[in-house]
């Protein structure tokens, strides 16, 4: 399943169903889909985000198991998270709602 954040600030954002899930929990969201957050409450959400990737900055993001042939690191879940950060900036600074979908 994939996940799409839309805002009129930004662009859309769409990020693989378990990692976006994720980081919804983060944000202080049950990582219900289709979900929205209202223009007032993106800062407090913002800051949940930032904290929680930060609290574990190397921590990998969810997804299928990776055996011990990979050659590729896992992606970090902070990594994972920057382009959702970015929308979000860009929702609190325009006073925007984020809604997010299913594709």
């Amino acid at each position: 399943m994939l996940i799409t954040f839309h805002t009129q600030a930004y662009a859309d954002i769409t990020l693989f169903g378990q990692v976006a899930q994720t980081l919804l929990r983060l944000m202080g969201h049950s990582g219900t889909v289709p979900g929205a957050i209202l223009a007032e409450d993106i800062p407090e959400a913002l800051a949940q985000l930032k904290a929680g990737t930060a609290a574990h900055p190397d921590a990998p993001a969810p997804g299928p198991a990776r055996g011990e042939d990979d050659e590729e690191p896992p992606v970090s879940l902070s990594r994972r998270a920057l382009p959702l950060i970015e929308l979000l900036e860009a929702a609190a600074r325009d006073r925007c709602n984020v809604m997010w979908d299913s594709q």
